[in-house]
């Protein structure tokens, strides 16, 4: 599936304001919710499964395997000012974490920055749109107005995915090798 392909539609439990199910077009069932405190060690071997260039991307630089308190600083969240939604598999009994979205407020809590990555074996399959969206519609619903990310300029999927979501396409004037997406919210 590319990520243009509809998904089946998901649906909300009523239970979690933060937690959906998905099918992807091939069947497989995915949850989307927001992350956990407890969610360390599955942040943890995700961050570890991601392959050097999909690190890169994401970090905007190498890392070796994620600290403690990178994991804390990823899992602990405030949600009065940030979100982090991870999609999960069942994998042999197992939850596996294969992709999260995030976004964190500054002083100004109308705005903020988000990112995204998703585990190399799932990337095209939808994973990426599904989490950005619902990242997008939860800013939406939390009154924000608008969403940004800095991100490699040699980064082709997440241009492909910021243009299918509406993000603009702005070149840093003080790093070439960064560009910015922003999402007007209103």
């Amino acid at each position: 599936m590319n990520r243009t392909e509809a998904a089946s539609p998901s649906v909300r439990d009523s239970a979690d304001p933060y937690c959906w199910r998905e099918t992807l077009d091939n069947g497989t069932q995915i949850t989307i919710r927001a992350i956990r405190t407890e969610d360390g060690p599955l942040e943890r071997e995700f961050i570890a499964g991601l392959s050097p260039e999909t690190r890169r991307m994401r970090f905007l630089g190498q890392i070796g395997e994620p600290s403690d308190d990178l994991i804390r600083s990823l899992t602990d969240l405030d949600f009065s000012h940030d979100m982090a939604l991870i999609a999960t598999v069942e994998q042999r009994g197992q939850t596996v974490e294969v992709g999260v979205s995030r976004y964190a407020t500054g002083e100004d809590r109308s705005v903020g920055e988000c990112a995204i990555v998703v585990a190399d074996d799932w990337q095209h399959r939808g994973i990426g749109t599904l989490l950005m969206q619902r990242l997008i519609e939860v800013a939406r619903g939390r009154g924000m107005k608008r969403l940004f990310s800095i991100d490699d300029s040699e980064n082709a999927r997440m241009r492909e995915l910021a243009e299918e979501l509406g993000f603009k396409r702005h070149f840093d004037p003080g790093n070439p090798h960064e560009v910015v997406h922003s999402l007007d919210l209103g």
